[in-house]
């Protein structure tokens, strides 16, 4: 089994932090959205307090998936399409990158901000009781939300991609990060 990426396919590290982010950007736009739209529903009030940890879990997840992709940057396969469309591409990425490791970041500085402690996994990793402070909180308060529903919109688009590489192109962007490099 090919661990590390080639230009022919994506390795299985890279396929397994892909499928696993995926699985929980799913789960965690699941639980905003019940909080949004029926946030007393005995669903809503049973899933949300999962909502942090999958956060906290998922900014790991894009840290160690960025550091991964930088150690195999020159063994990736190369964007398919036209110059406009790789660049596209690129961009798109990078937007989705940034966004998945600072929509984490404002949540977690604004529980710290809080002053209430911050407590992940059943372990208390800050403790509370200190006072709030507003240079903490006031930036997780008025982007986190909001940066959330943008990262959704370019998650959608980028299902809408790689659907269109798929099953319209079928240039075999899609196999490679399902499959990884054919075996000859």
């Amino acid at each position: 089994m090919i661990q590390r990426d080639t230009p022919a396919g994506y390795g299985r590290v890279s396929r397994i932090l892909h499928w696993s982010m995926a699985l929980l950007l799913l789960l965690q736009f699941t639980t905003a959205l019940l909080h949004l739209l029926a946030d007393e529903s005995p669903v809503a009030e049973t899933l949300w307090p999962l909502h942090p940890q999958m956060g906290f879990t998922l900014w790991w997840l894009v840290l160690l998936r960025g550091t991964w992709g930088l150690l195999n940057f020159r063994n990736r396969p190369p964007h398919e399409g036209s110059a406009f469309q790789r660049r596209a591409a690129t961009y798109g990425h990078l937007a989705l990158y940034t966004l998945m490791v600072v929509v984490p970041t404002l949540a977690l500085l604004r529980a710290i901000g809080r002053g209430r402690g911050v407590r992940l996994y059943g372990i208390q990793l800050l403790e509370g009781g200190t006072p709030e402070m507003p240079a903490l909180t006031a930036p997780g308060n008025a982007l986190h939300g909001t940066l959330g529903w943008v990262l959704l919109a370019l998650v959608l688009g980028h299902i809408g991609f790689a659907l269109w590489h798929g099953l319209i192109r079928r240039d075999g962007t899609l196999r490679r990060m399902w499959r990884g490099a054919p075996t000859r």
